[in-house]
């Protein structure tokens, strides 16, 4: 079977997780984990300010994500269309959010990312939801010192989508099921690693839920999960609720329209040549009729030799 017919079969992805891709991508995430946990293994001098080293974890960001782009295009040879359909979504992604911004957590644009991410592929869904997260902050005024942790736990979230099994093969509603259940336990993460950016930085919550630098991980962390409780759990419960709703509802429409588009797309699609009685591709038609043309010239109808 062509590589051609085999594409009919499945859905590709335009960004393929080679060893420059991994390597990337789990520097961009190390980056990330020191950025939100370094203030938990801080002394009680440190300073500490995500304030202040939020501009330095953007300028990290920024070129890390250059990164996994170029070691994605080197790898597996992503081209315009992808890049068309990563702006396309982001913009999506980013108008989606201000919907239901401020009303009980309830974020549309999580489930459009899940869904992304499934089809398109860890690789581009880390791209898709750091990307996406740095469109809407510019649509809606949102940039600040939190924007580049944002960006991190958003890609996270898409790429998390991504990684999830059965990728070519699981359909219906097995796969919605698996989605639905991603999608509601990644927006209690989200909301809970978002929690852990601005739980060190806001002073005088109480002494049960408050952050004491310097003091033992496992204390700080049993008031952190205290934390998490009495201030966000209404939130990241109206998230996951919306998200696995819209999944259920919304999903296979939507799952049908990006698998198309990436099929129709053929970004990884390889012409393959089996004769004259298999699938024989543009290149092999325009060959034989130059051949057959030069033969009219050369011979008056007749091929030379």
């Amino acid at each position: 079977m062509s590589d051609a017919t085999a594409v009919r079969g499945r859905a590709p992805r335009p960004v393929r997780l080679g060893p420059k891709s991994v390597a990337a991508l789990v520097l961009v995430s190390a980056v990330g984990v020191v950025a939100f946990g370094w203030p938990l293994l801080a002394g009680a001098d440190s300073g500490l300010a995500h304030a202040q080293d939020a501009p330095w974890l953007f300028a990290a960001l920024l070129p890390l994500l250059v990164a996994v782009v170029v070691a994605t295009i080197s790898e597996s040879g992503m081209d315009a269309k992808a890049v068309a359909m990563l702006g396309v979504l982001a913009a999506v992604g980013a108008a989606l959010r201000p919907l239901g911004a401020g009303t009980a957590g309830l974020e549309p644009m999580f489930f459009l990312m899940v869904l992304s991410g499934r089809v398109l592929g860890p690789g581009f869904g880390f791209v898709l939801g750091s990307v996406t997260m740095f469109a809407s902050a510019l649509l809606t005024g949102g940039v600040g010192p939190w924007m580049p942790f944002q960006m991190l736990s958003m890609g996270w979230f898409t790429m998390g989508a991504g990684l999830l099994p059965g990728a070519d093969r699981l359909r219906g509603r097995a796969e919605l099921a698996m989605l639905a259940v991603y999608g509601s336990v990644a927006a209690f993460a989200y909301g809970t690693i978002m929690n852990l950016y601005g739980w060190t930085i806001i002073p005088g919550l109480g002494s049960g839920i408050s952050f004491v630098a310097g003091d033992p991980l496992h204390e700080n962390l049993v008031r952190f999960l205290a934390y998490c409780a009495a201030t966000s759990l209404g939130w990241d419960l109206g998230r996951a609720v919306l998200t696995v709703a819209l999944t259920l509802t919304i999903g296979p429409t939507l799952l049908k329209a990006l698998r198309r588009a990436t099929r129709r797309a053929a970004f990884d699609a390889r012409v393959g040549f089996e004769g004259r009685t298999g699938f024989e591709g543009r290149a092999g038609v325009e060959g034989q009729a130059e051949v057959d043309g030069r033969a009219r010239v050369d011979g008056h109808g007749k091929p030379e030799g």
